[in-house]
């Protein structure tokens, strides 16, 4: 209990061990009542519209490895042009227990839920944001949220954790200095207000753990902002739980100025593209990660294969990060989708049915490679902890960086059918983000030479010009050439020509 008679947020953290001194990687224990307790360095799993893409909530809690989930309010609040006084129906859910965003997605109660305004990674808006508001991008198109919306919206749902709004651009692109210092401006008038409402006078405080944004912006033009995070959490440790960073680069200089957030909880909001990206990030102090990465490579066919630390090997052959389980080499191969993986996809199929589904473009495919690219990122994370246990983490960080390939494979399968919710359109002349059901014939090099550049960094930030997927050679049904004779139909597959008699 806290001074005044108040239960304090139900979150605690506890920091274990730090690989160097004065920062960097570092073990630590995250817990809140009743949910899974989370051992860091861990991942939490990313959702779409308030699910892990192709896992339903029961195998969720079933053969998913991961004990929080991060879900997004613009999932949740589209405004249909007919109906646009109704309230979203996340809003009117019945929840027993008081947590209606958990009762609403069906995710298990074990499961820690964080919510944030925006998916990660975000679309950006046209129209950017305002003083009082920011732009989200629901199913129904872009509005905007103001923020006391959004903390009325965070009160009503309940999460474990809630990340306070920031004002971000969301683009590839650095701010000019002028943009970064209303960016640190608008998100400091925000967290006063989000501290007035949650935890002012008067008010029982809440038991949403929050994680205040740290801004991809430098160091210098936001310390102001910084500073007031540490007064506020020095004056009533309880109204500040964690940090939600956009930028790890950050972070030594979070460490080395305001000592009482240094001890506090770090939430990757970083978008790495592949694991080595997340070791570096790892090794600057971040406890939890995102993996827009992990979805990614189901969704292109991908079996993630790494492991830390690496396999020892003679070969100065550069291992690959994962397997493209559409390839015809999978055909009839009764192996694993990987030899090392004890996921439920791995002890109960085989390489030849995740292939055969893959190619039928049946959703259980996608279902096994995410059940098992979830394992992949699970036993990773658990090695990571245990490295940094016995002191070996820096070594086996530096052997896995010279044993694996930079980047992770983009696969040649179809991809599921993009949403439009996904991405936003560029206008008259844009390529279709999904393939028509039939099309004409195309030669198998010009499909190649569309995939050759793309990588799964490329589709995670929806840069590919190529949406969803990229074309499939092998199972795509195909139109005769117009002008095709007896013999092209016979090399084709099309016909067989009958002997004359």
């Amino acid at each position: 209990m806290s001074s005044d008679g108040h239960e304090p947020t139900a979150m605690t953290f506890e920091l274990l061990k730090t690989a160097v001194k004065d920062g960097g990687a570092r073990l630590g224990r995250l817990a809140f009542p009743g949910r899974r307790t989370v051992d860091t360095p861990n991942f939490f799993g990313l959702t779409s519209r308030g699910v892990i893409p192709h896992v339903t909530p029961d195998n969720v809690e079933k053969h998913l490895l991961t004990n929080g989930t991060y879900m997004a309010l613009e999932d949740f609040i589209e405004r249909p042009q007919q109906y646009m006084t109704r309230s979203p129906p996340v809003y009117e859910t019945p929840s027993p227990n008081n947590k209606p965003l958990q009762s609403f997605t069906a995710m298990p109660s074990s499961i820690i839920t964080v919510l944030g305004s925006r998916r990660l990674p975000a679309v950006a808006a046209p129209m950017g944001n305002t003083n009082q508001s920011i732009s989200v991008f629901t199913s129904t198109g872009f509005q905007a949220i103001t923020t006391k919306q959004y903390i009325n919206a965070i009160q009503t749902l309940n999460p474990d954790i809630a990340i306070p709004l920031a004002d971000l651009t969301h683009k590839t692109s650095a701010p000019t200095s002028k943009r970064a210092l209303r960016m640190a401006e608008r998100t400091d008038d925000w967290i006063k207000e989000w501290f007035m409402e949650m935890y002012g006078r008067n008010k029982e405080p809440s038991k949403i753990a929050t994680f205040a944004p740290v801004l991809p912006i430098s160091y210098s033009i936001q310390w102001e902002y910084l500073e007031r995070l540490s007064e506020e959490h020095q004056s009533n440790p309880s109204v500040l739980s964690g940090l939600a960073v956009y930028d790890a680069d950050l972070i030594p200089d979070i460490s080395s100025s305001y000592q009482n957030l240094d001890t506090l909880p770090r939430l990757a909001l970083t978008t790495p593209s592949n694991p080595h990206q997340v070791l570096r990030q790892l090794s600057l102090g971040m406890d939890i990660f995102l993996l827009p990465f992990l979805s990614t490579a189901s969704d292109a066919g991908i079996a993630l294969s790494f492991t830390f630390p690496p396999p020892s090997s003679e070969s100065s052959e550069l291992l690959p990060l994962g397997i493209d389980m559409s390839s015809p080499e999978h055909a009839i191969s009764l192996q694993p989708l990987t030899e090392s993986c004890t996921c439920y996809a791995c002890t109960t199929h085989h390489r030849a049915f995740v292939q055969h589904l893959l190619c039928a473009r049946e959703m259980l495919g996608w279902t096994l490679l995410q059940i098992h690219n979830h394992a992949v990122l699970a036993s990773f994370f658990a090695s990571i902890r245990e490295a940094l246990a016995d002191g070996t983490f820096e070594e086996k960080a530096r052997q896995f960086a010279l044993r694996y390939e930079p980047e992770i494979p983009q696969g040649l399968g179809e991809r599921p059918r993009a949403r439009g919710y996904h991405f936003k359109s560029e206008g008259p002349g844009e390529q279709k983000r999904n393939r028509p059901a039939w099309s004409k014939f195309e030669d198998e090099k010009k499909i190649e030479d569309k995939v050759a550049d793309l990588s799964i960094a490329d589709e995670q930030n929806g840069t590919s010009g190529l949406g969803s997927g990229v074309d499939s050679v092998a199972e795509t049904p195909l139109v005769p050439d117009e002008n095709a004779d007896a013999k092209d139909l016979e090399e084709m597959g099309f016909a067989e020509k009958a002997e004359n008699k």
